[in-house]
């Protein structure tokens, strides 16, 4: 199984169109110790020829120029790209559908929470539903997205997305943040996890015995865009789990390489050269940054 990181920053990227904390003015002056990086995003692949995306983001156009995999190859109009399995309806995770809609055949999975979103939205008509199949995940069934990938979805403690909040509420919504368990034909297994709010037994579980660990990066610490003075908002009232919580909860689990993705424009890992990136390196953990190749 092929993997590679098309994105590891969070809603936004890194650096942040109007943000200007240290991390991201070192990002903009072009500095190496803070690599830009787009909205969060994974391929995936089999055989190498036909590719399965993990989430959309409004980056899709730019990752797709900047990785040869996926550049199309026959006749006039094709794409390696036949699948996109959606996490959630955040707009960093679907918002790169619209890319996708010059009339190219290709199926997208997604929970029945994911499925309404769309369909409520009127933009994503622009998706041929002559060509554009929409296939059903149901949490804890095994599901093959593309020959020689087997997935399995399950649900990941979160809430709606924010632009939804006022209509739903902030509480748990069936469907609304899922992670993904991805085997090949070697049974070598990838887990992807971009958005969680805490680390519960049934996560643990899910992410026991992966090769490949993909998990939510988003801050380092609960009240880090309050102490910096850039939010009011702690991470697990965004919907996730800090950094440091998620190591200690996750530090007794077998898995393989672990990675932090989904990260903060705000979060101080992004700087290769600072204490906590030099902490969650010493913790066993990687910061995933845009064109990580990984074989499993």
């Amino acid at each position: 199984m092929k993997v590679i990181v098309l994105g590891a920053a969070a809603g936004g990227g890194f650096p942040q169109w109007n943000a200007s904390s240290p991390n991201n003015r070192k990002a903009f002056a072009g500095e190496a110790t803070c690599p830009p990086l787009t909205q969060c995003g994974l391929a995936v692949s089999a055989n190498g020829h036909d590719w399965l995306l993990l989430n959309a983001s409004p980056d899709l156009r730019q990752q797709i120029i900047a990785t040869p995999e996926l550049h199309p190859r026959e006749g006039l109009r094709s794409s390696p790209i036949k699948t996109v399995v959606l996490t959630g309806a955040d707009v960093d995770a679907l918002t790169g559908l619209l890319t996708l809609r010059e009339r190219q055949a290709f199926t997208i999975w997604a929970t029945s929470y994911v499925h309404r979103v769309i369909a409520a939205n009127p933009i994503f008509g622009v998706l041929d539903r002559s060509l554009v199949r929409f296939e059903t995940i149901v949490l804890d069934q095994a599901f093959e997205p593309l020959p020689g990938l087997t997935c399995k979805a399950f649900a990941a403690p979160g809430k709606p997305p924010l632009y939804l909040e006022q209509i739903e509420g902030i509480g748990p919504a069936e469907g609304a943040s899922i992670g993904l368990r991805i085997a090949g034909k070697a049974g070598k297994a990838l887990v992807f996890l971009p958005s969680c709010a805490e680390v519960t037994p049934a996560i643990k579980s899910s992410a026991t015995g992966a090769g490949a660990l993909f998990f939510d990066g988003t801050m380092f610490t609960d009240d880090e865009m309050i102490r910096s003075g850039e939010g009011t908002k702690t991470a697990r009232r965004m919907g996730h789990v800090a950094m440091s919580d998620a190591i200690q909860s996750l530090r007794e689990i077998k898995a393989g390489a672990r990675y932090f993705m989904h990260i903060n424009n705000s979060n101080p890992v992004l700087d290769r050269a600072s204490p906590e990136r030099k902490a969650i390196e010493a913790a066993g953990w990687h910061v995933a940054e845009d064109g990580m190749r990984i074989e499993l």
